[in-house]
C-alpha cells in the first residue's frame, strides 16, 4: 500500500488490531529461480518487521496442459519458500480456491499438494467457501489431515451466512477439536456495493452463532 512496514503496523496498532497473516507469492519457473528468491528474501524481511506469524500463497498457475511434474515444481518450490520463512520464525502456507478440486492424470491437485510437501514447512489454508464450490467437504479435510490446517478462510457468495450454502457449525466444531486458533473472515463482494455494511452483516452472524467461542 506504499507504506512501509513499520508505518503499516503502526497503523494497525492504533486501530487496535494486529496484522497477523498475509497473501503474497510469485509464479515459479526454474530459469527464474535466482530472481523468485530474491524477491522472497525482501519479502520475508519486510513481513518479519512487521510481524506477521503467516505468509501465504494464494495461488499457483494451473491449466489444461498442467501436469503432476508440474504441480511437484510447485510443492518443492514452496518447501523452500517455507524453510526460508521458517529461518524468520514466519510459517508458510498455501491457500486454495475451487481449481485444485480439479483432477490431473487421476490425481486430485488438492491431495497431490498435501501429499507432497513437507508438512514441517508448509502449511495449508483452507478457505471453506472455495472447498465447497469444488465439490469437497472442508470437514473430511480437517478431520482426516488436522495437522496440515493452521489457519481457515470463513467465507461465503458474499456476506457470510448470506447464501444459505454453507453450514459452518461443524466447520467451527471440528476447527476447535484441531485447535486450529487463527481464522479470518473473507468478504470480498458486496450487496449493494457497501463493504462496512457487509462486514458489520457478517460480523452480526457469527456473534451471534452460540458455535463461534
Amino acid at each position: 500500500y506504499g507504506l512501509a512496514p513499520a508505518e503499516f503496523k503502526k497503523m494497525c496498532n492504533d486501530l487496535g488490531m494486529k496484522c497477523t497473516s498475509a497473501h503474497l507469492g510469485q509464479e515459479f519457473t526454474k530459469e527464474k529461480e535466482a530472481e523468485v528468491m530474491s524477491w522472497w528474501d525482501k519479502a520475508i524481511a519486510a513481513h518479519n518487521e512487521l510481524g506477521v506469524k503467516y505468509m501465504v500463497q494464494p495461488w499457483m498457475p494451473v491449466n489444461d496442459q498442467t501436469t503432476l511434474d508440474d504441480l511437484k515444481m510447485y510443492c518443492d518450490y514452496f518447501n523452500t519458500v517455507g524453510y526460508k520463512t521458517a529461518a524468520a520464525s514466519i510459517a508458510f502456507g498455501y491457500h486454495n480456491h475451487a481449481f485444485e478440486f480439479r483432477k490431473i492424470d487421476d490425481k486430485l491437485i488438492y491431495d497431490f499438494l498435501l501429499d507432497n510437501v513437507s508438512p514441517n514447512h508448509v502449511f495449508f489454508q483452507m478457505d471453506v467457501y472455495w472447498v465447497k464450490e469444488g465439490g469437497a467437504d472442508p470437514v473430511a479435510y480437517l478431520k482426516s489431515r488436522p495437522s496440515q490446517f493452521k489457519t481457515i478462510h470463513i467465507k461465503d457468495d458474499m456476506e457470510i451466512g448470506a447464501s444459505g450454502k454453507i453450514d459452518f457449525k461443524p466447520i467451527f466444531d471440528q476447527m476447535y477439536a484441531n485447535n486450529v486458533r487463527d481464522w479470518y473472515v473473507e468478504v470480498e463482494q458486496y450487496t449493494n456495493n457497501d463493504p462496512v455494511a457487509s462486514c458489520k452483516e457478517s460480523f452480526n452472524f457469527l456473534n451471534k452463532a452460540n458455535y463461534v467461542k
